[in-house]
């Protein structure tokens, strides 16, 4: 049944690993720099899929699709070859952005927010801020297992930044290499203190891509590309049902298996957020038969189970906050072009604006997510799982910890010489 399924290389998983572990700072007032590693996505014009949102189904179609509210869409045809980030973006790598763009400390941009902090919030809490710092130093790590977790408190103007930073970095090496059928490039760059302008202008509040070269945040079909649409033909019509294995379209949900064909439940080390289950492949960090969670090691499981910066009830909060973000790549689970984590973990900003939902009115921007998440059940790994967000929802920073992203790539990069 999982005949696609496909592992990802125990050595080259290490090598990635390694390289996103190298520290971000080598000085205090020193720009960050980061190790991209970039899938490539090939097969220029695909076929795009047509779906109903949220719902077990597709067609190849929408003429063939059920017509109503919501209306049938199509997604993930992409016309050209592009390359997007094999893992989402890290806690650490996320704290040396801040220390670049921000490092007075200022937050001038809202790229932080109190309750990000293990202070505020001990069980989520992934940064923290110090007001008295040196130059470049007033980001850190909350606890040491948070550096390689995908950064969960992102709004989209927050990874629009990130992908200027990076756009307007410099180069140092681009590097190409081949793991079983995937082809991958990794780029390493120094990142620079320009957020406000590159790849989007921050001025506009509708801002979309500027440049046809540099790196971006992904847009819907080309993270849909990646994750579900199969160049070999598996799924139905070329599209997997999840971004881990094709799984089964239209599957009758039984009593004690509501998705029958979804990939198995990752399961959490409870001090530390490791995989602890990485040979029961296909795999996802989300809530299947169990909810994924863990509590820092420096943190009681008291104070875990009850501290939070809603101030809900121990019972209200251990209801509504039940799974925690893994570590990057750790699932090992790759999709049909060699990504890790596109379905489970954070769920991801994409840069693709959409109208707002049926009688939402207002001047908010909105934009498509897609992926996740550690507390949310199956229907959230679909194909069909368009999900939207305003991309400035100051409540979501505070409250959902969650919310990630991952970096893509468009054109052709020159290293800098020299």
């Amino acid at each position: 049944m999982f005949a696609h399924i496909r592992s990802l290389s125990l050595s080259f998983a290490a090598t990635v690993l390694a390289a996103l572990m190298v520290p971000a700072l080598a000085a205090a007032a020193k720009p960050a720099v980061v190790t991209l590693p970039m899938a490539q996505v090939g097969s220029p014009g695909n076929p795009a899929a047509a779906i109903v949102p949220f719902t077990d189904a597709i067609y190849q179609s929408c003429a063939t699709a059920p017509q109503g509210n919501p209306p049938c869409q199509t997604v993930g045809g992409v016309s050209y070859p592009y390359g997007i980030g094999q893992l989402e973006v890290t806690v650490k790598q996320y704290v040396g952005f801040l220390n670049t763009v921000d490092p007075s400390g200022r937050d001038k941009h809202n790229l932080f927010s109190t309750d990000e902090s293990s202070t505020e919030w001990p069980k989520y809490g992934q940064i923290n801020e110090r007001t008295r710092a040196p130059s470049g130093r007033h980001y850190s790590i909350a606890y040491p297992e948070w550096a390689d977790k995908p950064y969960g408190f992102a709004n989209f103007l927050r990874t629009a930044r990130f992908a200027n930073s990076v756009t307007n970095g410099t180069l140092i090496s681009k590097r190409s290499v081949s793991s079983g059928a995937f082809n991958y490039v990794i780029y390493k760059v120094r990142l620079s203190r320009n957020s406000e302008r590159g790849m989007y202008d921050m001025r506009n509040r509708k801002t979309t891509r500027r440049r046809a070269t540099g790196f971006v945040i992904p847009s819907q079909d080309e993270w849909i590309k990646s994750a579900y649409f199969d160049p070999a033909g598996g799924g139905m019509y070329s599209y997997w049902k999840y971004p881990t294995n094709p799984g089964q379209f239209f599957d009758q949900p039984t009593q004690t298996s509501p998705d029958p064909t979804a990939p198995n439940t990752a399961t959490l080390n409870p001090t530390t957020g490791d995989v602890t289950n990485a040979s029961t492949q296909p795999l996802a960090i989300y809530h299947g038969s169990s909810f994924p969670t863990w509590c820092p090691s420096q943190v009681s499981s008291s104070t875990c189970s009850s501290v939070n910066p809603l101030h809900l009830s121990a019972s209200a909060y251990a209801k509504a906050y039940q799974g925690s973000l893994g570590t990057v790549g750790q699932s090992k689970t790759l999709g049909p072009w060699g990504t890790l984590d596109q379905g489970g973990n954070a769920v991801e900003w994409t840069d693709t604006i959409t109208p707002p939902p049926a009688g939402k009115k207002g001047a908010r921007i909105w934009r498509r997510l897609h992926g996740g998440v550690p507390n949310a059940p199956a229907y959230q790994l679909w194909l069909s799982a368009v999900g939207l967000q305003p991309q400035d929802n100051k409540f979501y920073d505070a409250v959902y910890p969650w919310l990630g992203f991952r970096v893509g790539v468009i054109g052709d990069l020159k290293v800098k010489k020299g």
